[in-house]
């Protein structure tokens, strides 16, 4: 008589019957504190599990496991999450630094454990005189070399190295504090991409007339920096900030408010059109002033300067959500193109060749120079906003930061 189905199906099923089990005891903390089935998946996507990872537990994607979990985790004791809302150290995830910490414990402390004290308010004034001191420090080295208008070549070179290396300096302390604080660690050329940018829109224009005039007349030939771009860059720090802060705050609101991913996408996707343009207009007034200010360099410069801001202001926001990658490939782009603008010029005065610089020389000749960065960042920015309104509408773009005393002391 041959043996019942069940037991001959029993012996030849691999693996655990309860799949999911694992995973529960793997993220106990996690699911037991969580407020709602959506910061389990946040927590989930922090650590890796995709779709495919979900297929595996026997779920169409990681929501849906998420809420499976949520439904079987006995939640914490409810009074002590209201006794660590209430007692003045506990971190609230819409005030903390937009960043990422691992997900099972940003917000929260381990039983027995005090709570998390939040930095102090006092320090929200000093990041706020950080991110103006990029603008200060270049208004002060451009001061610098005109003051040094009389003194030999090599003074007023040695002037002007000093202070654009005070000036990436003082970008780089900026960066490294409050909300355009990166916790994740991008590819080591992105900094040699936005080195390269920032200074084609300063001197980019003045060589590129110059190698289409044949030249430059080194070591003879003196640079003619793009003064109110420069300055308007600078002070540009501040209000992208302002911007990234905003849109960490919302869009951590959004993550709280929202039951499922696709509501969540649906009110990300308006908040990230709303900082970029935000930023865009302050970026804008700025570059009027300064062009009131330090006199103009055209409006195709203005243009490029405001599409350069806007590629720096996508790229931080997004390695600060934790996509370094992305941003490093979209500055990449803006720089090969404006790299090769300038290689197509110079291949062309090679003999034999054919004249590869038409193009360019068309495009300076109709628009200006500055079309070329104009073009070049204008796409790569478009690019980013494109990945971006689909990378930052996932739960785990919008984890809040640890405010402990160790990182609220880091630089």
């Amino acid at each position: 008589m041959p043996p019942p189905q069940e037991a001959v199906a029993r012996p030849g099923r691999r693996g655990p019957a309860d799949p999911v089990r694992s995973l529960m005891h793997r993220h106990q903390e996690l699911c037991a504190r969580a407020v709602d089935a959506l910061e389990i998946a946040a927590g989930l996507e922090a650590h890796g599990v995709t779709d495919r990872t979900a297929a595996r537990f026997r779920h169409r994607d990681v929501f849906s496991l998420a809420e499976e979990l949520y439904a079987r985790v006995p939640r914490a004791d409810p009074e002590s999450t209201d006794s660590e809302r209430t007692d003045p150290g506990y971190a609230d995830p819409v005030s903390a630094d937009p960043g990422f910490a691992d997900p099972e414990r940003a917000g929260h402390h381990g039983p027995g454990q005090p709570p998390v004290p939040v930095p102090a308010r006092g320090s929200g004034g000093v990041r706020g005189v950080l991110q103006l001191l990029p603008g200060a420090v270049c208004v002060a080295a451009f001061a610098a070399v005109a003051s040094a208008g009389a003194a030999p070549p090599s003074v007023r070179v040695a002037v002007g190295a000093a202070g654009g290396v005070l000036l990436v300096l003082a970008v780089r302390l900026a960066v490294r504090s409050g909300p355009l604080r990166s916790r994740h660690r991008g590819p080591w050329t992105a900094g040699l991409w936005v080195c390269w940018t920032a200074g084609y829109a300063v001197y980019g224009d003045w060589l590129l007339e110059e190698v289409l005039a044949g030249g430059p007349d080194l070591p003879h030939a003196a640079p003619h920096p793009a003064t109110a771009t420069a300055v308007a860059l600078a002070f540009a720090v501040a209000p992208a900030a302002g911007c990234a802060r905003w849109f960490a705050a919302r869009g951590r609101r959004g993550l709280a408010a929202s039951r499922g991913l696709g509501e969540l996408a649906a009110r990300i996707r308006p908040l990230l059109l709303a900082a970029t343009l935000l930023f865009l207009a302050a970026l804008t007034a700025l570059l009027l002033g300064a062009d009131a200010a330090l006199g103009g360099d055209g409006r195709t410069a203005q243009a490029a300067a405001a599409a350069l801001g806007v590629l720096l202001f996508l790229a931080r926001l997004l390695t600060v959500h934790g996509f370094p990658e992305a941003a490093a490939t979209g500055m990449a782009a803006a720089a090969a193109l404006e790299a090769l603008a300038l290689s197509l010029v110079l291949i062309a005065r090679l003999p034999g060749l054919p004249p590869l610089d038409v193009p360019v020389e068309a495009l300076t000749t109709a628009v200006g120079p500055a079309a070329v960065p104009a073009v070049a960042c204008t796409a790569a920015a478009a690019g980013l906003l494109v990945h971006g309104l689909r990378a930052l509408t996932g739960a785990c773009a919008h984890r809040p930061a640890p405010s402990g005393p160790a990182e609220a002391q880091r630089p």
